[in-house]
């Protein structure tokens, strides 16, 4: 029988409940347990994929071509566990769901409600992932205990932990103890109130982990376990890490985190083996080939998290150069005007991320020039391909004018145009190219030493592509097509042969990079970026 493993969080959100599960299912995972993971999101949107990313940040895409919360990003890479549809649920599809059910006759008349209908559909969204192949399955509720949109959730994961036993579920709950920096102090109290209102619902955390800036006494630790009725040795500290992310699992390993779910679980507690993370930890805090700096010229520069899987894969890449990556954020409308070579000056790298929308494209595009003109090295990603095909037409092949007809639909050269299979789409949600794709890859191209291989398989959310009418033109202009789809009609990777390393590509590399295993396009692009500092 599939165990189950809930979490939740109070007091305030951002207290890295992804991060938590994500660091708790490697554990698991090293125990030799098969973990699958989910979230669970109360907003009534049916997926991310419609949000603004200064909404709700970067919208993650699983291969099977789900637009899903970034947490899903926090698991794959913590863990190399696949996720999919299944892994990430909102209560707009929830609500969705037992809407339609109801106009198809499916209640045979009975009045719909929250309770039972509602949290029946939540329930069976955690039991998807039951079978014979998973030994543990952790569900993350999002949001704050306390928020109305969260409650039918919590009903649900209370049912579901009583229909199948103690020793079949746990939950474990995510808390702040704040440091009151004025009176010098760590306050429990908010913690036992958030406590207390999973109390009143009949949700009883077994293990408390409480996130905090100051390490917590004996005395905070015994309070905590007395008011929140919980055992001493399951309050467990989750104190601000130094230098990365990535030092939460072994921060809870210290702690036997896992031991003790294990233990709740009544599963046998195999031993744990994290020599490599460790490894990799210690390059990525004492890197043995200094710092060098990359600028990311993005349109959503203001919140971190809308390039946070970029930002994680350039990490990657540092890791697995030896350096460390300082990350320079240039917000991509700065380079419209004034002196805009000075946000760039200086930089070992350009690298040009994703997005939609017209504002701040021409500060992408001079990038792409600065960085080619300069020889630079250079990644494109997404958008920020298209970025490159348009600065190299209207540059190179003198296109004036060139661009994309989602930016002006009577552009001159529409070097950029909307796929074919997008033309007679009406709705927004979920209708892009989305998931998984191959690719064929060029012999004696940078991509192709990249990988190592032929053929890939790359992620990919856009409705725009290359324009083919301008492919010969560009190539004979010196732009190499280095990535296409098996059939030939789709350009997915172009390169400059001129240019130290110039790499642009229509999928999202940075969803397949893990602090184990970089990316081979991050990897190769900090390499180049190491080779220009010198």
């Amino acid at each position: 029988m599939t165990k189950h493993i809930f979490v939740t969080g109070g007091v305030v959100s951002s207290l890295g409940k992804g991060l938590t599960s994500a660091s708790l299912a490697l554990l698991l995972k090293r125990r030799g347990y098969r973990v699958r993971m989910q979230k669970m999101d109360p907003y009534l949107n049916v997926d991310p994929g419609t949000m603004s990313p200064y909404q709700h940040g970067e919208v993650y895409v699983t291969a099977d071509g789900a637009e899903a919360d970034l947490d899903l990003g926090h698991y794959e890479r913590f863990t190399g566990i696949p996720c999919a549809r299944r892994s990430n649920f909102t209560a707009g599809q929830i609500y969705s769901a037992v809407l339609s059910r109801e106009r198809e006759g499916g209640y045979l008349g009975k009045t719909v409600q929250v309770i039972p209908h509602i949290t029946d559909e939540i329930k069976e969204a955690v039991r998807c992932l039951d079978g014979p192949e998973v030994d543990i399955a952790i569900t993350e509720i999002g949001g704050t205990v306390g928020d109305i949109e969260s409650l039918p959730f919590l009903e649900a994961i209370r049912q579901y932990r009583h229909e199948i036993g103690p020793r079949n579920g746990l939950f474990a709950h995510i808390t702040l103890v704040p440091y009151i920096r004025a009176a010098g102090e760590l306050k429990t109290k908010p913690s036992q109130q958030s406590v207390g209102i999973l109390r009143s619902i009949g949700i009883f955390p077994e293990i408390l982990v409480c996130r905090c800036e100051k390490p917590l006494g004996k005395e905070h630790k015994e309070k905590l376990a007395m008011f929140c009725n919980v055992e001493p040795n399951l309050v467990i500290e989750e104190r601000d890490v130094a230098h990365s992310i990535y030092e939460v699992p072994l921060d809870l390993a210290r702690q036997d985190v896992d031991v003790y779910t294990l233990e709740k679980l009544g599963l046998h507690v195999k031993p744990l083996d994290l020599e490599d993370w460790e490894t990799m930890v210690r390059a990525l805090i004492e890197p043995p080939n200094g710092e060098v700096e990359i600028a990311v010229v993005g349109k959503y520069i203001t919140l971190r998290d809308s390039y946070k899987s970029v930002y994680e894969a350039l990490t990657h890449g540092g890791i697995a150069n030896g350096v460390r990556v300082k990350i320079r954020m240039v917000e991509s409308e700065k380079l419209e005007s004034g002196a805009w070579e000075e946000h760039l000056a200086g930089a070992r790298g350009v690298l040009a991320p994703g997005g939609f929308g017209n504002r701040g494209i021409e500060g992408k595009i001079r990038a792409a020039r600065f960085a080619r003109e300069k020889k630079v090295p250079f990644f494109g990603i997404c958008l920020g391909m298209q970025c490159a095909v348009m600065e190299f037409g209207r540059n190179v092949c003198g296109l004036a004018g060139a661009n994309s007809t989602e930016f002006d639909e009577r552009a001159p050269h529409p070097v950029i145009d909307l796929m074919e299979s997008q033309k007679t789409v009406k709705e927004r949600g979920g209708t892009m190219r989305l998931g998984a794709w191959p690719c064929a890859l060029a012999p004696e191209s940078r991509a192709r030493h990249a990988y190592g291989q032929n053929e890939i398989s790359e992620r990919h959310r856009h409705r725009y592509e290359f324009n083919n009418k301008y492919r010969e033109q560009m190539e004979a202009r010196g732009l190499t097509i280095s990535g296409l789809s098996p059939d030939g009609k789709l350009v997915e990777i172009v390169e400059l042969k001129d240019h130290p390393w110039f790499v642009a590509c229509q999928f999202h590399p940075e969803f397949q990079s893990t602090p184990l295993d970089a990316h081979p396009l991050f990897r190769e692009f900090v390499r180049a970026a190491v080779v220009k500092r010198g």
